[in-house]
């Protein structure tokens, strides 16, 4: 059904990709209130962070920025502006909707630095495809693999922390929370296959 890896060659094969829907930055606790509660009428989110770099060993950043992608609008919360109002940790926390990620388990660790919450209804792509006899499981990969596309990483190591995203940065963190949405969108639909015909492809 899928190819169990793929390599660097095969990706840059492959037709480049980028979120093309409404992206909304949000940039007040009032502002995150608003959003959230349209966020908790959902089935289904794309989830990912977004963190400073730091380059110096031992020390690292609070998580800047937290991407939720519908199928049609990102939103990306600027952290340092808006915490993690109420009504946002209820988004992190209720079984619904779903959150679908790509290591998940850090930038859940990272978000309860700012604000403690109870995360429900995370979805780890990283596990989830495993059923589906996937062995690369970086988000890059993934889309190649699941979806045929080629997302760009570029802007990966970038500051978050920018008093303004450019427009690249804002299309990248999208573009990475869309993804994880549609990978699982796509595998959702599918049925999983045994175990016994992974070894056998």
């Amino acid at each position: 059904m899928f190819k169990q890896s793929i390599s660097k060659e095969d990706i840059e094969r492959l037709p480049g990709f980028h979120f093309e829907g409404k992206i909304v930055t949000i940039n007040t606790p009032e502002q995150a209130e608003q959003v959230a509660q349209f966020l908790l009428a959902q089935k289904v989110l794309g989830f990912d962070t977004e963190t400073r770099p730091s380059f110096r060993k031992g020390s690292s950043n609070k998580v800047a920025l937290l991407q939720i992608s519908t199928a049609n609008e990102a939103f990306l919360f600027r952290l340092g502006s808006t915490g993690l109002p109420i009504s946002l940790k209820q988004v992190l926390s209720r079984a619904i909707p779903l959150k679908i990620g790509v290591g998940i388990t850090d930038d859940i660790r990272y978000l309860r630095k700012l604000s403690e919450f109870n995360a429900s209804g995370f979805v780890e792509l990283q596990n989830f495809v495993v059923k589906y006899g996937i062995e690369d499981k970086s988000l890059k990969k993934l889309s190649a693999i699941v979806l045929g596309i080629k997302v760009s990483k570029s802007q990966q190591l970038s500051n978050w922390e920018n008093p303004i995203l450019t427009e690249a940065q804002q299309r990248y963190a999208a573009t990475d929370a869309y993804v994880c949405l549609q990978i699982f969108n796509k595998l959702n639909h599918l049925k999983p296959i045994e175990k016994a015909q992974w070894d056998q492809e």
